[in-house]
């Protein structure tokens, strides 16, 4: 790639001297950060302050007394280890709780017991020569404090020095309750996170807890504008299946119907995939997380696609199987009825107070009175080797304990599956699935479920002309 200025020893382009017209370049983009959003061009459009605030406040609630220190995700090198991918995605929590998009940054959160708390965020000061090549970024100042709610925004080399100094006294909140960071991250195994347990006014170390576990716990109720983003993110994802109906037929290879797919989610506003499409057809749809998709389809396949459009942060996860070529054996009905039925059974226990465990409990129930002779006299819930459900937000696999009982505003899915690998085929149908205060919403709804739709929604659209090959 050839638009990159020279690349420093580490693999990132370098600084690059002043040239012809670059204090022009320099003014316009000083101009452009003065309309800079919290996701530049995003069709989901920046997190209410309101909302941000909102999150932060009830994370420090529940820190009680400590020290929370957050760091943005680490910039990818395009020319190292990405060649093919240049984009940058925020950690989930940062975004989360700041709603910026900010490589280099730090948040730091002080609870306080016995007084006012504080968020402060650290930001890279701005490098006009470096946004010739990266396009303007959010540095230090009213900007970002309009886009955030924090009101004390700090340039990000004074974070390390200033960490330490909030850290140091006997008095300190981490000192009275606890550090927190996300001990799974790489950067909490550096030096810098390492030291801060022994500080030097003291030998006796800090306690060190888990942010990411309290952040997952508040993730799990999502908030008006989380439940706004997921609903496009289904809305959209439900079209790109469409697409992909649209384009089936024996002969198209499971590519083309990615294609189909994912191009209708990046039309609709989709700026990522949530995690990479399966589209599986034949013996591939019987494989729970196939995402080669390389293989022609044949008449009589069953395809199986699990994909979901990733809007604004927030990931969808639809699943529908389907008949290649446009309907279904009697083998496959009975097999695909099963499912559908197991889920509905599982869909209409959905309601606040109940568990996940619970609801994969009632699925297997059902496929286990419900099997007959289906599976050749054994209950058909033996070829279902996976859970019922996962949490749904920003990751596909949410954040959060499954212990926890299921309450208003908590968003997962619903899929049941099938796979007869003898048989050359699965079936697995999985919906998006809200919960509120008298049961479920089912967000997916829209995508039809019911196995003469399938093949109605099949049917509804002639076949595109083949390309020569």
């Amino acid at each position: 790639m050839s638009l990159l200025g020279p690349k420093s020893p580490g693999g990132h382009p370098s600084r690059v001297r002043a040239l012809p017209g670059a204090s022009a370049c320099a003014l316009a983009l000083s101009l452009l950060a003065g309309s800079l959003e919290a996701q530049v061009g995003s069709p989901a459009g920046p997190v209410p302050p309101r909302r941000l605030a909102a999150r932060r406040a009830a994370l420090l609630e529940r820190l009680g007394t400590g020290v929370a220190i957050l760091r943005s995700a680490v910039e990818r090198s395009i020319e190292g280890d990405y060649p093919q991918d240049s984009d940058y995605r925020e950690d989930n929590d940062f975004f989360y709780l700041t709603g910026i998009e900010a490589p280099g940054a730090w948040l730091v959160l002080v609870a306080r017991e016995d007084g006012p708390d504080e968020v402060i965020l650290y930001l890279p000061p701005r490098d006009t020569l470096a946004e010739r090549w990266t396009g303007p970024k959010l540095g230090p100042g009213p900007e970002a404090t309009r886009l955030t709610g924090i009101e004390d925004v700090r340039p990000a080399e004074q974070a390390e020095s200033e960490i330490r100094a909030l850290l140091r006294p006997a008095d300190s909140p981490a000192r009275r309750g606890a550090l927190y960071i996300e001990r799974g991250r790489e950067e909490a195994q550096s030096g810098f996170f390492r030291d801060l347990v022994f500080t030097p006014s003291s030998t006796r170390p800090l306690r060190v807890d888990d942010l990411e576990y309290q952040v997952a716990q508040l993730r799990l109720i999502k908030d008006e504008d989380e439940i706004a983003r997921m609903r496009r993110a289904v809305a959209i994802t439900v079209e790109g299946h469409r697409a992909a109906w649209r384009a089936a037929r024996p002969g198209v290879h499971e590519y083309e119907l990615e294609a189909a797919l994912e191009g209708t989610f990046r039309r609709l506003g989709a700026e990522r995939v949530g995690y990479p499409s399966i589209v599986g057809s034949g013996i591939n749809s019987t494989i729970l997380h196939y995402d080669k998709n390389r293989r022609k389809t044949e008449p009589g396949d069953l395809v199986l696609i699990d994909a979901g459009a990733e809007f604004g942060y927030h990931s969808a996860d639809v699943t529908r199987t389907f008949p290649v070529s446009g309907k279904f054996t009697p083998r496959q009905r009975a097999i695909y009825d099963l499912v559908l039925a197991a889920q509905r059974a599982a869909i209409d226990s959905v309601r606040p107070g109940i568990t996940v465990a619970r609801l994969n409990q009632i699925a297997r129930e059902y496929l286990r009175t419900h099997s007959g002779d289906l599976c050749g006299g054994a209950s058909c819930d033996r070829y279902m080797p996976h859970g019922l459900s996962h949490w749904l937000g920003m990751d596909v696999h949410d954040v959060g304990d499954y212990g926890t009982p299921l309450a208003p505003g908590m968003i997962l899915t619903i899929e049941p599956g099938i796979y007869l690998p003898a048989e050359r085929f699965g079936v697995r149908i999985e919906d998006v699935i809200l919960v509120t205060e008298r049961g479920a919403e089912v967000l997916s709804a829209a995508l039809p479920r019911e196995a003469a739709e399938v093949e109605r929604a099949m049917g509804a659209a002639p076949a595109p002309a083949r390309t020569a090959r």
